[in-house]
């Protein structure tokens, strides 16, 4: 954009100077040209430094066309509602929330103090990704959907080989039912996860629907040894560069392996890029990026899951809205993608509420007023405009001060062993601002800022807290990491903290008690039932 502006400003210049050339006659032609050819060795000059950049300082935002919703047949007040009844469900943070129709973008927000360019760690949605890597490789003729598991993995199989072991195949660990029951504990006790896989008790392959994220892992492998490339750097050849998707990451496992199953980082505008692409059967502008017929059998129902939702496709989830597929991740990131509308509804948060009633607000809020025909703006649109650049996630009740904050400043509260790796915290009292300065278990220190009735932003060098215990886990992800804060006091000696990793997922609440010369802190992460007591009881 800068480059554009400064070529734009070269035809100003030429234009300016030859008028006065003309109305003053005391301007040297030569001097011209030697003004315009120093202009120009400057805009090649910026061009050669935007093209060194590197990839991560370019996010993928606003890359999509942008129309109005009723361009496309949708009603902004049907947007409207369906954002406000998202922003209003109960022990939920909605992160983003993107709505395509025709390809094109008609409504997305981003409440404060999310932002477009942040990423997202996107948990379960990262299958769906190694889906598409696994018909990729088939493509190319470097894999089938009845190559035996063992087959690629002959150094790290159990001295005993069961016939139900040597029955497994590509295609069950695609539908989830390769017959090996789900040890989610695995990857957190141990660091070679193929063999502790393999050497599970398998029941028969293709019988039970077991969804694990381990079999994507043992996929993601396979991608590995037939590519002879990690699956995200054989995506970045197949899709992400041709996608312009360069703000990428994945988490790698102890046996340097991209963790499959989770662990893809990326933002909401990419994620809508995967939905855009497989609502377009494989096709990104005009290119056939992904076979038409793998992605066909990717959103079929390819497992029966019973009870457990309404079928399950390669790497993908079947909906209640027929016709209807979604990406899905842990604490909620979802893509679905509506073939009978032309649409892709993308939405991340934070929630320990299942995503039946989020995807219920989209099929019963939005769908049935989606038409075929252009509509005419209205005042709906030009509340949809102002709404979608407003909303914001609601900050800590209370007053900002208390008598009790001089006594407890800057004294260091120690804690006990817990899950964050902390081992004190110090707070410093402001008119209007909370800064607790931590101390990991490992030494780093950092401040978190809280604002009052505001949201305050600050770049940490630490980790955010990670419902994933796996070995290894943050391999391959690389920060900084952002947290907003917000503070309160509930009452005089009640004082209450909220955290958001905005470039992550997680959420804490704090809630600091001061008794006398006692501290008691709990902290709640991403809306668990159960606080973390840090300190006292």
């Amino acid at each position: 954009e800068i480059c554009a502006c400064l070529v734009g400003s070269e035809m100003c210049i030429r234009d300016s100077l030859y008028l006065n050339a003309l109305l003053l006659r005391t301007v040297n032609v030569q001097m011209i040209n030697v003004i315009l050819e120093m202009k120009k060795k400057l805009v090649l000059l910026l061009l050669v430094l935007c093209l060194l950049l590197p990839a991560t300082t370019r996010a993928q935002i606003r890359e999509f066309e942008r129309s109005t919703p009723e361009a496309e047949g949708v009603p902004s007040g049907a947007l409207i509602a369906l954002m406000d009844s998202l922003m209003a469900l109960p022990k939920t943070d909605i992160h983003s929330v993107m709505v395509l129709r025709h390809g094109k973008v008609i409504a997305e927000m981003y409440p404060e103090p999310f932002a477009p360019e942040y990423r997202h760690t996107m948990f379960s949605c990262s299958k769906t990704f190694v889906g598409a890597a696994v018909g990729l490789a088939i493509s190319e003729n470097r894999l089938r959907l009845t190559d035996r598991v063992a087959s690629f993995f002959p150094d790290q199989l159990p001295d005993s080989i069961s016939p139900n072991l040597a029955d497994m195949t590509v295609r069950n660990l695609l539908n989830m039912t390769s017959g090996v029951t789900p040890d989610w504990n695995m990857r957190n006790g141990r660091t070679d996860w193929i063999r502790g896989y393999l050497g599970k008790d398998i029941k028969t392959p293709g019988e039970h629907f077991d969804y694990d994220s381990m079999s994507s892992y043992i996929l993601s492998a396979i991608v590995q040894k037939v590519t002879g490339m990690k699956l995200l750097d054989y995506l970045r050849l197949k899709l992400f560069e041709p996608m312009h998707i360069t703000d990428v990451s994945w988490e790698v496992s102890p046996e340097g392996i991209n963790t499959g199953g989770w662990g893809v980082y990326l933002q909401s505008e990419s994620l809508a890029k995967l939905g855009q692409l497989l609502l377009n059967r494989g096709m990104w502008e005009g290119k056939q990026l992904l076979p038409a017929d793998w992605v066909d059998l990717m959103m079929a129902k390819q497992s029966d899951t019973g009870s457990f939702g309404y079928g399950y496709g390669y790497h993908m989830w079947l909906c209640e809205y027929p016709g209807a597929v979604r990406v899905d991740g842990a604490l909620g990131q979802y893509a679905l993608i509506i073939p009978d509308k032309d649409m892709v509804v993308v939405i991340t948060e934070c929630s320990i509420i299942d995503g039946i009633t989020q995807r219920r607000l989209v099929w019963n809020r939005l769908l049935p007023a989606v038409g075929d025909e252009p509509l005419t703006p209205g005042k709906d649109y030009k509340r949809l405009l102002k709404k979608q650049s407003s909303y914001q996630l609601p900050v800590v009740q209370g007053k900002a001060n208390s008598s009790l904050a001089r006594q407890y400043a800057n004294k260091p509260i120690m804690f006990k062993p817990n899950k964050l790796g902390w081992q004190s915290l110090r707070l410093q009292f402001k008119p209007k601002e909370v800064i607790m300065t931590v101390t990991q278990t490992d030494g780093l220190e950092y401040d978190l800022l809280f604002g009052y009735k505001q949201w305050e932003k600050t770049s940490i060098d630490a980790y955010p807290p990670y419902s994933i215990e796996a070995k290894g886990r943050f391999t391959g992800i690389e920060g900084p990491f952002y947290v907003a804060g917000s503070y309160a006091w509930s009452s005089t000696s009640t004082l209450e903290l909220k955290a958001h990793y905005v470039n992550w997922i997680s959420a804490l609440n704090f809630i600091f008690r001061f008794d006398g010369g006692d501290v008691h802190l709990a902290v709640k992460a991403n809306y668990s039932s159960d606080f973390i007591y840090l300190c006292g009881q």
